[in-house]
């Protein structure tokens, strides 16, 4: 099995060292499962456990207080699942397995979407608040009110971005995934929804590879950033050299940053044009 992780891609990280060693921890995870899918949700789910990435437990609050959680999964076989807007779940990408493993559904939303993962046995009341996030959100005059007023509060404080992923490859079987988890982007709307559980913008995978993205949501979505990668793959390109061709064209489409990890059937590469985005690799080849 061999993986590749992300912690998302913005900022120079505070503490580097800590938050590279969860994501050791992750991919070394994903690599004693026994089925890609396997792989990939388990390692995102220790990302989510903790608060040092915006995925999970310590995700991004919304205008109302609240923080919603988003993911994405899917296989070489296009077989694929996605949840929404998802307060007190902290195992996204669990619930988005749900929903590619048991429903003839591809996306699920909101407090639907939470009771399907009450159902099959994921923790749906956790609160993911942090002491941090929560003074963060008290201290900046929360708004009241209709949707409107909170446009007018979010105009100059809906910013920040991170998400983690994986992807997961088995050269045994030559079976890929990739999943991709966050908690949405800091002083969003609330219910706003951005590229991680849209197919081909947050996660791709296909028979050449897979791909998960992360950074400026609304931007990837709109640049199908992970389709984009997944298509230089099956194009030729090796995992690095797609990964750089896709930011390099998301670079040229907007003023955005955004990052990407790529794995094919040779190995793993990785890209972005933020400060920074922290990746660990994996293998037990």
């Amino acid at each position: 099995m061999r993986i590749i992780c992300h912690g998302g891609a913005g900022g120079t990280p505070e503490e580097p060292e800590p938050r590279r060693a969860v994501l050791d921890e992750a991919a070394e995870t994903g690599t004693r499962e026994a089925s890609v899918v396997d792989a990939v949700v388990s390692a995102v789910a220790v990302l989510e456990e903790s608060p040092r990435f915006n995925a999970g437990f310590g995700g991004a609050v919304q205008s109302d207080g609240i923080v919603r959680t988003d993911a994405g999964i899917m296989t070489d076989g296009r077989e694929a699942g996605a949840v929404a807007s998802m307060p007190g779940v902290e195992h996204a990408a669990a619930a988005a397995r749900v929903v590619m493993e048991e429903t003839p559904h591809v996306f699920v939303s909101g407090v639907h979407a939470v009771d399907l993962a009450d159902d099959f046995g994921i923790d749906v009341e956790r609160d993911l608040l942090t002491a941090e996030t929560r003074e963060r959100y008290e201290d900046v005059d929360p708004p009241d009110g209709a949707p409107a007023e909170h446009l007018a509060w979010i105009e100059e404080r809906f910013g920040g971005h991170d998400t983690v992923g994986a992807v997961a490859h088995d050269p045994d079987s030559d079976a890929f995934a990739a999943c991709t988890s966050t908690g949405g982007r800091t002083f969003a709307l609330a219910g706003r929804v951005g590229d991680v559980p849209q197919i081909g913008s947050g996660f791709f995978c296909g028979p050449a590879g897979g791909a998960s993205a992360t950074g400026a949501g609304e931007d990837i979505a709109k640049a199908t950033l992970t389709r984009r990668a997944v298509r230089h793959l099956e194009d030729g390109l090796d995992a690095q050299a797609a990964a750089d061709r896709a930011i390099a064209e998301f670079g040229e489409l907007t003023d955005s940053s955004a990052g990407i990890i790529v794995l094919d059937g040779a190995g793993a590469g990785s890209a972005f044009n933020s400060e920074g985005m922290q990746t660990s690799v994996a293998t037990t080849e």
